[in-house]
């Protein structure tokens, strides 16, 4: 075990020990400074699709820990993962920069379980920061992660326990975590507070479920602040909300900021005679503009990307157009990314149909060389590619799964090759499709069937394309990033 997170759990629970003998201390009126950041998938630098970048939300941070002694620095998960930048340690460097920063609690998000849950346990033991996750549970019913910690912020003692959705058991690869329960959040979040109740003064959810309609509305932060008493704050993560103020769900303010280090989130909070109350804002990227850079995180940024150049400055190919890898976009509708991906899958694999979830598609490509980095950070899963046999019916099955959410943007929107299709978006979810025409113009037979390329994800049934799961396997590829790489080279 980590020698600082052993000695935090040992502190913690001395602590509790200490606490369960005596009635909970009585302090003066205090406020404590909170930044938060959540999603961001590896973001560390500046850039035009990105946030503000880590070396300045470091700058920031020293400032507000300046201003106020009384402060902590949390984030709500999807951390570990999303760029070459972690991809290519599985990880490990972004737990540099965690300790680098200062982070006093990390939640699990879904993607940081995309390497495998053992390594998200690795990389705890990394970071001297604990994940936290109550509701995460092994084989024996017990938390993998710790449930909760208590931080004594100059007295002032603040109880954080941490949730995880469990659409993760969709949105990793399964076998990322094979043998895990992800609980029901509002319990748990039940079981957390009535343990903290009485030992803490402000209690804490860090919490990666989502607040929009993505998200089922049962594991909302949104529903836990409404079904659950006694929780002061959740500081979110997930659905990639920008909530400028917070959300006021009865007496628990909700936050989020976003995603991509865009904006650093910022409450304050109060404890005042067994009175908490909360204040919330964002600190912009625009806000950041004038902002310097901290020295050592560049410094630390620098080194590790001059070890990682030797295979992400290769140039695989060269584009005269944008190509759009946008969160909006990839959900709702296809792109021209996803048609270059779905056509990558075709020639590679030869198969007649193609499938890409747009939810896989996690960045856009400027116009000019293309580098193997680039491609690696639009695809960054590290997914293999696999061809599955499916009748016709379950194609227009997997259609009406891709587009059940439409209008509303869908990480399984389906990016489809080899055919086009025709839907009324005014019909029940699973009704919707009209036509589907294969590439040689006839009509898709249901009774037929077809050979379907698409990423393991989806070929394992993650984002709920179950009509894959148990479909006979024709043949295996590579990664769909170097899929891709070959199909430019040609």
């Amino acid at each position: 075990m980590n020698i600082k997170k052993f000695l935090s759990f040992f502190v913690a629970t001395m602590l509790l020990v200490t606490i369960g003998c005596a009635s909970l201390p009585e302090i003066p009126e205090t406020t404590l400074a909170i930044a938060h950041t959540n999603d961001t998938h590896a973001r560390v630098l500046e850039g035009k699709y990105d946030g503000m970048g880590f070396a300045k939300i470091a700058t920031k941070v020293k400032t507000l820990r300046e201003d106020n002694p009384n402060f902590l620095l949390l984030d709500a998960g999807d951390t570990f993962h999303g760029t070459t930048f972690a991809t290519l340690s599985e990880g490990e460097t972004i737990t540099k920069l965690v300790n680098m920063l200062g982070y006093d609690a990390i939640a699990a998000g879904n993607h940081d379980f995309n390497y495998g849950y053992k390594r998200l346990l690795e990389l705890n033991e990394m970071t001297d920061a604990p994940i936290v996750a109550a509701n995460v549970l092994g084989e024996d019913g017990k938390a993998i992660f710790a449930p909760y910690i208590i931080k004594d912020v100059n007295g002032l003692l603040v109880g954080i326990f941490g949730l995880s959705t469990p659409e993760t058991l969709t949105k990793t690869h399964p076998k990322n975590v094979e043998g895990l329960t992800f609980a029901e959040p509002v319990d748990y979040a039940k079981m957390m507070v009535k343990e903290l109740e009485g030992k803490v003064h402000i209690i804490i959810a860090l919490a990666h479920l989502g607040v929009d309609e993505e998200t089922p509305e049962m594991w909302r932060s949104t529903t836990v602040a409404r079904e659950v008493d006694g929780l002061d704050l959740i500081i979110d993560g997930h659905s990639h909300t920008a909530l400028d103020e917070g959300v006021l769900v009865g007496d628990t303010l909700v936050v989020q900021t976003g995603y991509h280090d865009m904006n650093l989130g910022v409450v304050n909070i109060t404890y005042k005679d067994g009175v908490v109350t909360a204040k919330a804002d964002l600190f912009t990227k625009e806000e950041a503009a004038d902002l310097s850079e901290d020295a050592g995180v560049m410094a630390l940024i620098g080194e590790i990307e001059e070890a990682n150049k030797t295979l992400t400055d290769v140039v695989v190919g060269h584009t005269d157009v944008a190509l759009d890898g946008e969160r909006a976009n990839v959900r709702t509708g296809s792109t021209n990314l996803g048609v270059l991906i779905t056509d990558a899958l075709l020639d590679v694999t030869g198969a007649q149909i193609s499938l890409q979830n747009g939810g896989g598609i996690r960045t856009s490509i400027d116009v000019g060389p293309v580098t193997k980095g680039e491609i690696i950070s639009v695809l960054p899963f590290g997914n293999t590619v696999v061809v599955k046999e499916i009748s016709g019916a379950q194609v227009i099955e997997a259609i009406e799964n891709g587009i059940a959410a439409y209008p509303a943007a869908s990480g399984a929107y389906c990016h489809m090759g080899g055919l086009t299709f025709s839907f009324d978006e005014t019909q029940p979810a699973g009704s919707r499709v009209t036509e589907v025409v294969m590439a040689d113009g006839s009509l898709i037979d249901p009774a037929a069937m077809y050979s379907v390329a698409t990423n393991d994800f989806t070929a394992a049934g993650g984002d709920n394309y179950t009509m894959f799961k148990d479909a006979k396997t024709l043949a295996e590829f590579g990664t769909l990033d170097d899929i891709v790489v070959a199909f430019m080279n040609k």
